[in-house]
Parts: C-alpha cells; structure tokens; sequence
C-alpha cells in the first residue's frame, strides 16, 4: 500500500473514533524539521559526509536531518532516496519533500528538502562549500531538477479525551 493510501486509511480512521495523529517515538514535527535544516546553513561540505561536526554531502545532510527531527531513517545515497516514498509533481510540492536533480555524468546526482516557495536546502557541492539554500528557479537548478518525492514521517493513532 503506498504511503498516501496507507495516511487516508489512517486520517478515516481518525474520523471514525476521534483521534488525532502525532510522531512515532518521539518524532518532531515537519516544522521541527524546517528548523533544524535551517539551522545547518553555512555547515562545510564534505564527500561522504554524515555529521555536521564533519561536514555534510547532500544525502548525507538529508539523511541526518531527517533522522534528528523525524526519526526516519533514510540510505546515504540520492538515488537510493529517490526509490522511496511517493512521487509529488513539482506544483504540489509541500515543505519537507525531497527534491532530486540530475547531472550531466548521472540520474539523481543530488538531493535536498524543500523549504516551500520555490526555495530548497541542501549541501550543495565542494566548489561551493557548504549547506545553502537555492531556488527552484535558478537556472542551473531548474535545467537539472529531476523528479521530487515525499518520505511521510511514521505516523500513531493518539486518542482524544
């Protein structure tokens, strides 16, 4: 069952008996998640980074963000990430989703979060050094987006008094 059928059985179900929803274990909330990434703005860039204390790649900046705010845990790859969750077509993009680009070497070279109006954090590369935010509408950016995907955080039923 895809992630978005698997929310609409769960949102029917909260319907019915008057639930709410909330993280997993403790998960923050994508708002947490928009914070913390921005946070890490100005973190170096380094290949194969995982921890902002050493640097960050792309998937590694993802990764370690998705897994401090959601406690989702995703692969150290971009186009590992790219198989998971559901495809969003560019107009309905939410804050939080994935988004993928394409080099002229290889598919799905580069990952990043989106922020919401056009903008989108990531690592961006060792020519520019660091976790930045860019826009959507670059033209760099735009020539080589290549698809974007939404990885919903692990979701409970949580009973309402």
């Amino acid at each position: 069952m895809s992630a978005q059928k698997k929310l609409l059985a769960m949102l029917s179900l909260m319907l019915m008996t008057g639930s709410t929803l909330a993280a997993q274990d403790g998960a923050e909330s994508p708002d947490d998640l928009f914070m913390y990434a921005t946070s890490l703005v100005g973190t170096r860039y380094h290949i194969g980074g995982a921890s902002p204390a050493s640097g960050l790649d792309c998937s590694g900046f993802v990764r370690h963000v998705y897994l401090q705010t959601l406690h989702a845990e995703l692969p150290h790859s971009a186009l590992e990430m790219s198989r998971k969750g559901d495809a969003v077509e560019l107009a309905d993009l939410r804050s939080g989703d994935l988004v993928f680009f394409n080099s002229p070497q290889r598919p799905v070279s580069h990952v990043g979060i989106y922020l919401g109006e056009g903008r989108f954090i990531h690592a961006s590369s060792s020519s520019t050094g660091d976790v930045m935010i860019s826009s959507l509408q670059d033209p760099y950016w735009s020539k080589h987006f290549g698809g974007a995907r939404r990885i919903l955080p692990p979701l409970v039923l949580v009973s309402q008094p």
